[in-house]
């Protein structure tokens, strides 16, 4: 019996540490920067497509005071209550000491310069499609903004989502790389879905979650539970949206829709983001949008 359960024991150390080993963070190469120089007025672009301000603001922050990524928002989940950090150019209390490696690792990898997984609530799963050179110029121009001394908050996170040691298998599952869509049926189309599922995250708020957590990409953007927990987040597919491509792109560059109603709430916040951006760019995401597979409404 004593061996049995030896056996048993050393079969359970064995198994945790290959489960370890197998989902324990990656930071990138450094080779994968090697020879990247960022260019910050490229980089304003990207910023404004990859929404950093719409979390990182303080909160209700307007105008310039939106490029003071100083943090300290609190996005309620059904897993606990995280605390946005600053991400301003601050050597000691933002990310002004992060190197281009450190920064390109955050996003596609969704490693901490610590070496620690970070928590989902920051979107590396849609970030981990960013073009490197898109991540070096949006570095460049995150650089160029104004430091904030806001020391962060920890996070309100119950037991077991305090530990981080659940996101390496979490990531094992949910972290990929690949477009969602696959085949878009345009050129316009094909740049949209870099615009939305490399950039933009539509997709975390439109598109439910699995009971870990993870999108459900077979629903890809059918609508989800508002994870603050009031009313829904619609369904943007064609299922349920007949607006023109001309509608979805004047909404995103105005805020108005279809009927002379407004964006309300965070999609507010969204449209205040996307006004940033060329005709082109909205158009294209209006055109991936008019793209997406059917999703019937419903569903959790």
């Amino acid at each position: 019996m004593i061996r049995l359960l030896m056996i048993l024991g050393t079969i359970l150390v064995l198994g945790a540490g290959a489960g370890y080993v197998l989902t324990r963070p990656r930071p990138l190469p450094p080779p994968a920067v090697e020879g990247l120089v960022g260019d910050a007025a490229a980089g304003e672009r990207i910023f404004w497509a990859g929404g950093c301000a719409s979390c990182h603001a303080a909160p209700k922050a307007e105008g310039d005071a939106r490029l003071v990524l100083s943090g300290g928002q609190r996005l309620v989940s059904p897993f606990g209550t995280f605390v946005v950090p600053n991400i301003s150019p601050d050597a000691l209390d933002g990310i002004g000491g992060w190197s281009l490696l450190d920064f390109a690792t955050a996003l596609k990898r969704g490693v901490a310069p610590s070496g620690e997984n970070l928590y989902p609530a920051f979107p590396y799963t849609t970030y981990t499609r960013m073009e490197m050179q898109d991540i070096a110029d949006l570095k460049a121009f995150m650089d160029t903004l104004p430091p904030s001394g806001r020391v962060d908050e920890p996070h309100d996170l119950p037991f077991p989502f305090n530990l981080r040691v659940a996101l390496g298998p979490w990531k094992a599952l949910n972290l990929d790389p690949d477009w969602v869509i696959a085949n878009p049926p345009s050129e316009a189309a094909t740049k949209g879905r870099y615009l939305v599922e490399a950039l933009g995250h539509c997709a975390e708020c439109h598109t439910p979650r699995n009971a870990i957590g993870g999108l459900d990409l077979g629903r890809w953007m059918g609508g989800a539970p508002n994870p603050a927990g009031k009313g829904r987040i619609p369904n943007i597919t064609p299922a349920a949206l007949d607006w023109s491509e001309e509608d979805i792109a004047y909404y995103l560059k105005t805020g108005f829709k279809p009927d002379f109603d407004s964006a309300g709430g965070e999609m507010a916040d969204v449209v205040a983001n996307m006004a940033h951006l060329s005709d082109d760019d909205l158009a294209a995401i209006a055109a991936y949008v008019k793209a997406l597979p059917p999703v019937a409404n419903g569903g959790s």
